[in-house]
């Protein structure tokens, strides 16, 4: 099955000088990001080592990357259930391995809030180990995600690497302390690492269930549904939207890059557009109508604006395209057209069940 990540492997193949082949470690990648990573790793005739615990990744999501991959590439997988505070299973999965991309993380600021002990143990923790196996395996780079979160309150927009303000949640806390680490780990151990602040990544395979789901899949499937459409707030609170080629591609760059002034940094990931939420859903209407008119007519209510959350949030991304090469492949609208067929496909099934 052809998907959009494949039609996209040129791009990165580019990044590989001579179809060299490495092996790499991506953690999470059960996850929604995760296993568009992986995807693409073995559609490169890379050799991946992959870690989910499935606190929150899809073993369906594995099955999607199966299938579209084939078992060719599939077989070019190890993959282990473990947990990234499990220090053996770490050391485990990174030995031989030259780049780490680490995904694995337990998102969501309200789960922070409601949970900060369970965040703190994944995203420190959980953390702190595998940067502690990439130093032992002595990796060539250690990519992670990081978070726009991080910035907290400071209001300036766009938000650039080097300006942050105080977290707003305990998520927030553990995305900065990430980057602390990541940094005394270069100094004190000379492991290179990479952090990419995510601003808001959509796509396939992003999660729609349970109260900590992300708005696009959330709202999409309300829509497609029939269901009510809660905003949080006014819908005037504003995010950069960035779809998940985007990310992907940062996350290789940021692996091959062969700059020495690229490593040991942190770098935005968005577009660099800012959209409302209310334009957000219009939006959403707009791609769907045609197929689905239905829509048109969805009922909307607002509720309260959530604690932890930011008012506005814009990425300047000219730290990432200067030292990395990264340059977004999609704008919101983009990505919404490319990835409103996975929507329909998924959450027509599901309303079809209902019915």
């Amino acid at each position: 099955m052809a998907t959009l990540m494949q039609a996209a492997k040129p791009q990165y193949a580019a990044l590989l000088p001579g179809g060299a082949q490495y092996r790499w470690v991506v953690t999470g990648a059960a996850g929604f990001i995760g296993s568009h990573l992986l995807e693409n790793l073995l559609n490169l005739d890379q050799e991946v080592a992959a870690l989910d615990n499935f606190a929150t990744g899809k073993r369906a999501n594995l099955d999607e990357v199966r299938e579209a991959v084939g078992e060719r590439r599939w077989s070019r997988l190890r993959f282990v259930e473990a947990d990234i505070r499990d220090e053996r299973a770490c050391q485990d999965i990174c030995a031989g391995a030259q780049f780490v991309l680490h995904q694995a993380a337990l998102g969501s600021v309200p789960r922070s809030l409601a949970d900060p002990i369970t965040s703190n143990s994944a995203n420190v923790t959980g953390f702190l180990n595998m940067l502690v196996a990439a130093r032992d395996a002595k990796v060539t780079r250690f990519v992670y995600a990081a978070s726009s979160s991080t910035y907290g309150d400071h209001p300036a927009l766009p938000k650039v690497e080097d300006v942050i303000g105080n977290p707003l949640s305990p998520y927030a806390v553990t995305k900065l302390v990430n980057e602390l680490y990541a940094n005394v780990f270069a100094r004190g151990y000379g492991l290179q690492s990479i952090g990419l602040r995510y601003f808001n990544v959509f796509g396939a395979r992003q999660d729609p269930d349970g109260a900590y789901a992300a708005v696009i899949p959330r709202w999409a499937r309300a829509l497609l549904c029939g269901d009510e459409v809660v905003i949080n707030g006014d819908g005037e609170s504003s995010r950069d939207f960035c779809y998940i080629e985007n990310a992907v591609q940062a996350n290789l760059r940021a692996a091959l890059v062969s700059d020495p002034q690229a490593a040991n940094q942190v770098y935005n990931v968005a577009v660099g557009e800012r959209t409302s939420l209310n334009l957000l859903l219009a939006m959403l209407q707009e791609i769907l109508i045609a197929s689905h008119p239905e829509v048109a007519a969805a009922k909307v209510r607002h509720g309260d604006f959530r604690s932890g959350d930011v008012r506005h949030s814009l990425a300047d991304t000219g730290k990432a395209a200067r030292l990395l090469g990264y340059a977004p492949s999609h704008t919101i609208r983009a990505g919404l057209q490319q990835a409103m067929p996975w929507y329909i496909r998924r959450f027509k099934s599901q309303a079809g069940r209902a019915a």
